[in-house]
């Protein structure tokens, strides 16, 4: 079919319409996913969007300071959580020594530095004495780090947090949860972008299935 310039641009104009009004209605099922049965939430009378990553994955590295823009939107009513995750051997030992790092009050510290070295760098972290090694030099006392790290505290909070992922039925990283109910991958959503204008649309859902 032949058509002329003009019309070219009507047409054009109209399939960008189009493809901005569908991206702004998300279909469960298509963009997001609704879980047949919620997973627990530590967020007491908030909106928990939890956000599941691990430190090597280089999608979660570039999607890292785009969801902390964000999170420093959020209104008070949302907590954002972070939920690292254990799916093979050497990700249990990144997500243990998040926890690790959180009971001694140096996980925040130290987020962006093993980003940077598994992500970025590529750094092979992945026995317990390498990443003892590691905070050692980011000055995180090495036989604190190990004792926390083999902990029973610990471990009930990495089984705790593998038990939420695997209830969410997640097999890749970013992901989000929203108050449990809800799950949200790169896949589904298109871009890191849409992740985030999804967990807004299942936010105010949840918001007002709170108000009713």
């Amino acid at each position: 079919m032949i058509r002329t310039f003009g019309t070219a641009i009507v047409l054009a104009m109209l399939s960008l319409f189009a493809v901005t009004a569908s991206a702004d209605t998300w279909e469960q099922g298509r963009h997001y996913q609704k879980l047949d049965t919620p997973v627990p939430t530590a967020s007491n009378g908030k909106i928990e969007v939890a956000e599941v990553f691990w430190y090597g994955c280089p999608h979660c590295y570039n999607f890292k300071p785009i969801i902390e823009a964000w999170e420093k939107q959020l209104p008070d009513d949302v907590d954002f959580v972070l939920l690292p995750a254990a799916l093979n051997r050497s990700w249990a030992a990144h997500a243990q020594t998040f926890y690790a790092l959180q009971s001694m009050g140096e996980q925040s510290r130290l987020h962006d530095a093993l980003f940077d070295a598994l992500a970025g760098e590529h750094r092979r972290l992945n026995t317990p004495d390498a990443l003892a090694d590691f905070v050692a030099e980011h000055g995180v006392d090495r036989a604190a780090f190990l004792k926390n790290y083999n902990s029973f505290g610990v471990n009930a909070l990495m089984q705790k947090a593998q038990s939420k992922i695997r209830g969410a039925r997640i097999t890749g990283v970013p992901a989000l949860i929203v108050n449990g109910k809800y799950r949200i991958s790169g896949s589904d959503a298109g871009s890191y972008e849409n992740m985030l204008k999804i967990a807004d649309f299942l936010v105010e859902k949840e918001r007002a299935a709170m108000a009713e």
